[in-house]
């Protein structure tokens, strides 16, 4: 299938560049996967539009401020152990291996090793505790489409995260409160969550004229014993599964829904049969990225493009923090 397939016209002032004030005030379009019918809410009133007894599952992956700034940039992708982390790096004719750089007084990386993708090995020296060094000298590594600085970095952070590792925010999730969680279980609608730490490859296009020729990018995930038991479950009892977000959508795919402690690089475009999942919540995507292809593979290319022409003519707010649909 061509990938061109997958391409859209986006005006860029529909791109969203911050977070609105209020979680759960953001718009919400509603899609039937199998007629196509669309509707349109707002996400606080999401409790009323599922079933009691639905299972909502999210990624509760929590984003590293993985972004350094020195004499050269790093953006942290992968914990390789013994404080060696795979890492993008900017400019890289700088970053030959040996060099040793300095991020403030308190972190310095050596480049173990240049790699064949480009990326480099870092070795990192420091005092104390990584994380905590990490956390007071690192930038949230916000999508590149995005060109305004983040005041409050929570905002690019679930409120249900626990879990460090990820380079880029489960942005579905972003949408929720405490207060909307709470009212979910009131609801009957059940909550489980598992950990899938974000790549920043969830952002790159395919490039790959033919979509089966791309080469998916590769993810941890650990999806939990009592989590795999709520699946167990739901299905058992006829109930349906609601993916919170794309990662938890491969994640759950990837596992068959079941106990999983692993790396997935689990691609789902059209054609794809779903194992777990019986609808979805996400955000507006990328053209020609992998998500825009798993989501069309949920609810039909057709549909989802119809979609989103309505949702830009209607003024929706596009990417990690925008707008919301729900498919099912």
């Amino acid at each position: 299938m061509r990938t061109d397939l997958f391409n859209y016209e986006l005006p860029p002032e529909l791109i969203a560049q911050t977070p609105l004030e209020q979680r759960d005030a953001s718009r919400l379009m509603t899609l039937d996967k199998n007629s196509g019918t669309i509707g349109h809410n707002t996400f606080s009133n999401l409790p009323k539009l599922l079933r009691s007894g639905d299972l909502l599952v999210f990624n509760d992956s929590r984003v590293l401020p993985a972004r350094l700034l020195g004499e050269i940039e790093l953006l942290l992708l992968r914990d390789r152990g013994g404080d060696i982390w795979e890492c993008l790096v900017k400019p890289g004719r700088k970053a030959k291996a040996g060099r040793v750089f300095s991020f403030g007084n308190s972190l310095q990386g050596e480049i173990a090793e240049v790699l064949p993708n480009g990326n480099r090995l870092v070795r990192f020296i420091y005092d104390g505790v990584f994380l905590e060094v990490l956390a007071l000298l690192g930038e949230m590594p916000l999508p590149p489409y995005i060109k305004v600085k983040l005041g409050d970095s929570e905002r690019y952070q679930t409120v249900y995260s626990r879990s460090p590792g990820s380079a880029a925010a489960p942005t579905a999730g972003l949408h929720f409160t405490p207060e909307l969680l709470t009212e979910l279980e009131a609801r009957g609608i059940e909550l489980a969550y598992l950990t899938l730490h974000v790549g920043v490859g969830t952002f790159r296009p395919v490039k790959s004229e033919y979509i089966e020729a791309h080469e998916m990018h590769s993810e941890y995930c650990v999806i939990p014993a009592v989590t795999a038991a709520a699946i167990a479950r739901a299905k058992r009892e006829g109930r349906r599964v609601i993916s919170v977000g794309t990662t938890v959508c491969r994640s759950l795919e990837a596992a068959n829904g079941r106990e999983y402690n692993d790396w997935v690089n689990c691609f789902i475009y059209p054609g794809y049969e779903f194992q777990v999942i019986d609808g979805l919540i996400t955000n507006f995507h990328l053209p020609e990225s992998t998500l825009l292809m798993l989501v069309s593979a949920l609810a039909g290319r057709g549909n989802v493009l119809a979609a989103y022409a309505e949702a830009i003519r209607s003024g929706y707010r596009f990417f990690s923090f925008g707008d919301a649909m729900l498919i099912e």
